[in-house]
């Protein structure tokens, strides 16, 4: 009767510590033919039937390990001075039951020192816990069910060929995603909490003999360095581990395919991603790493270095473009054929505003048209996109606000941009056109090499991970500059892929 007064008080000051979440289970249940303890979880974070299955084990085990107590009282008892061979047999079977017993269940049962932090963290993290009053002690059932999506492709970085399966926000999930492309006991995967209140898990991959050990060291001591209550999405992990806050260029890769984190950490580079998004983390990287795919590597070796180059080329149409219409049609006409200039020269007469103007109604009216794409549903937002494209463009036109050469310029500009692999340096790319259509407004050609001199300066200041963000050109490397641009046949590659230089030589 003691005891279901104990565990009856027990029960409501565990309550009263999860403040009575409705989600939160603490019921008294008999473990063996004796004990009566406490089971508490939350029925969010688990499956009831996989605990009510554990527990069911969970009490043979305790019964069978009960009755082999007694069996070896009795045998002791009755035994002689040359029994003990008999006695060790018997417990060399019991143990062989219960080992058996414990693995038929893919769960984890750890038995531990009743302490009430632990306990809190263990519930939280969608553990089932069962209290020992008696003995002090809590047995933890690592069963917890957190939802996730299947390991679909992302919509983001659809390849044409090549694996079609993607990250998701379950950490076992992507570690076996990881593995199962590097079968080596080098990979190595390390977990650290992050977060006062949420302790989000972050967890991050490397290859030991091929990475980068100064940029390892740089990724544990920023993460180690993190102090903060909350940690709930993965463009704040990214800002502690960036180099260059305020610049506008991304410094770190996010991805959200597996077989492009496996490439890039086989050239010693470190993958970080936590259990609140599908995003993985990926340092040091250069400026050109964005405009790699895995269809580069996939596809024939002429075809990938052409579609190489061309979204080279994207970038800078995607940022000169505007900026060369405005500053011809306000500063340098002569550069035209003749012809060409007399009928742009006779489209912009008619138009009220001037070529800075006409290129911002026209760049705004895009981002809003591509803004609103992706916040609509899927079913209307691509009819959206194209519909309202057509329709707004062929009206600005006709109302005499924009000429159709600088409709023309915009959809191209428009084009070019999304060739870009990465939707970080592709936001980078529309924030940038801006600044140098301004500059072209101005000055002419002129404010355009003004703006890509200081365009250029930045880049070359810029690092990932105390790396230079602009290798191969600065400092320059002339096999790595052709590695950029060009993608070699795999029969005559001799060496170990990388980046930068790691604590392991190339092989030969």
């Amino acid at each position: 009767m003691t005891q279901t007064i104990d565990i009856k008080q027990e029960i409501k000051r565990l309550n009263k510590q999860f403040l009575h979440s409705s989600d939160f289970i603490a019921k008294e249940i008999q473990l063996g033919r004796e004990e009566n303890v406490i089971l508490c979880y939350y029925s969010s974070l688990v499956n009831k039937t996989d605990v009510e299955q554990n527990l069911v084990n969970l009490k043979k085990l305790s019964e069978s390990s009960s009755q082999n107590n007694q069996n070896s009282k009795q045998n002791s008892n009755q035994s002689v001075i040359n029994e003990p061979e008999k006695n060790s047999e018997n417990n060399q079977d019991s143990s062989t039951q219960n080992q058996q017993l414990a693995n038929e269940e893919t769960i984890t049962i750890t038995t531990e020192k009743y302490d009430e932090q632990k306990l809190v963290d263990y519930v939280c993290n969608g553990e089932t816990l069962i209290i020992l009053l008696q003995s002090k002690q809590m047995i933890r059932l690592q069963n917890a069910e957190f939802a996730h999506k299947s390991p679909e492709e992302p919509e983001n970085e659809q390849v044409l060929r090549g694996s079609h399966e993607g990250l998701v926000e379950n950490l076992d999930v992507n570690i076996q995603l990881i593995r199962k492309r590097i079968k080596n006991n080098k990979l190595v995967v390390k977990t650290i909490q992050l977060g006062n209140e949420t302790r989000t898990t972050v967890y991050y991959f490397y290859v030991e003999n091929v990475v980068d050990s100064e940029a390892l060291k740089i990724v544990e001591n920023r993460l180690n360095a993190i102090d903060i209550d909350m940690l709930y999405s993965t463009g704040q992990l990214e800002e502690y581990l960036d180099d260059q806050v305020w610049s506008p260029f991304p410094q770190l890769l996010l991805t959200e395919r597996p077989d492009r984190v496996v490439a890039n950490i086989l050239e010693g580079k470190i993958a970080v991603m936590s259990d609140l998004s599908n995003n993985a983390i990926i340092g040091p990287v250069t400026f050109f790493s964005f405009y790699q795919t895995p269809d580069d590597f996939n596809s024939r070796v002429i075809v990938g270095t052409f579609y190489r180059l061309t979204r080279l080329f994207g970038f800078v149409s995607a940022i000169f473009l505007p900026a060369f219409y405005i500053a011809i049609v306000s500063f340098h006409f002569e550069v035209l054929p003749l012809e060409l200039a007399n009928k742009v020269k006779s489209d912009i007469n008619q138009i009220p505003y001037r070529p800075l103007i006409e290129a911002m109604i026209m760049e705004i009216t895009i981002e809003l048209i591509r803004e609103a794409s992706v916040r609509l549903p899927k079913s209307i937002g691509q009819t959206i996109g194209i519909v309202g494209g057509l329709v707004i463009g062929d009206a600005i036109v006709s109302a005499g606000l924009v000429s159709n050469l600088m409709v023309i310029v915009v959809a191209f500009t428009a084009i070019s941009s999304f060739v870009v692999p990465s939707i970080e340096l592709n936001t980078t790319i529309r924030t940038l056109r801006f600044p140098f259509m301004f500059l072209a407004s101005l000055f002419g050609f002129f404010g355009i090499v003004i703006g890509t001199f200081l365009l250029v300066i930045h880049l070359l200041n810029l690092s990932s991970l105390k790396r230079p963000y602009f290798s191969p050109i600065i400092p320059f490397d002339p096999v790595a500059m052709r590695k950029v641009f060009f993608r070699g046949p795999y029969y005559g590659a001799n060496r170990q892929a990388r980046s930068f230089k790691s604590k392991r030589n190339d092989r030969e």
